[in-house]
């Protein structure tokens, strides 16, 4: 996996796309959490669910549907109820955030690949391009690995686009709220 750090940091970038009236610091810690959630798959390990099982790591909470889903999440943590305005913006926001989760994942050099259409197919999947280096599970597995080495490339494949994304949003959106 991409470091989860990485995974909330990315997340909290989509905070820029969203609709007007919804407080931004709220939305940013609803999408970065909904980033790294499916990581919470790792509990299987303790459960003795197998890496490769559909609930195992990577599995069905990597997957696009589980996003689809997942992303509801978002609209009801802030508060805004179906039919309101905003609803399904702050839905398809989360559903990216989660999404983004497999993404990264996909993107890098270790494990099974990712269930991307799990139910429904249980394929794993890699990108054909992993700049990524896998982040060790764990605190103390990560602090021993070569965490320098993972950080950086994660900062010019991910935090650094993240950051110009976030920075153009925020530009685009501070000029067209200002031209209307």
């Amino acid at each position: 996996m991409a470091t989860v750090m990485t995974h909330a940091l990315v997340g909290g970038a989509l905070t820029t796309l969203r609709p007007q009236g919804v407080p931004a610091t709220r939305l940013a810690l609803v999408l970065a959490a909904l980033s790294m959630a499916p990581d919470l798959d790792v509990i299987g390990f303790a459960l003795g669910i197998p890496y490769g099982h559909p609930l195992g790591h990577r599995g069905i909470t990597h997957g696009l549907p589980f996003a689809m889903l997942a992303g509801a999440v978002a609209p009801w943590l802030l508060g805004v109820r179906r039919g309101a305005p905003g609803f399904m913006h702050l839905w398809v926001l989360g559903s990216i955030s989660v999404a983004s989760h497999g993404v990264f994942d996909a993107l890098t050099n270790g494990g099974k690949g990712v269930g991307f259409f799990i139910p429904f197919h249980q394929e794993r999947y890699f990108f054909p391009w992993q700049p990524l280096r896998v982040s060790p599970i764990g605190v103390e597995a990560f602090l021993r690995g070569r965490v320098w080495l993972i950080l950086r490339l994660e900062w010019v494949y991910v935090l650094a686009p993240a950051l110009a994304f976030f920075t153009a949003a925020a530009i685009g959106r501070w000029a067209w709220l200002r031209r209307t």
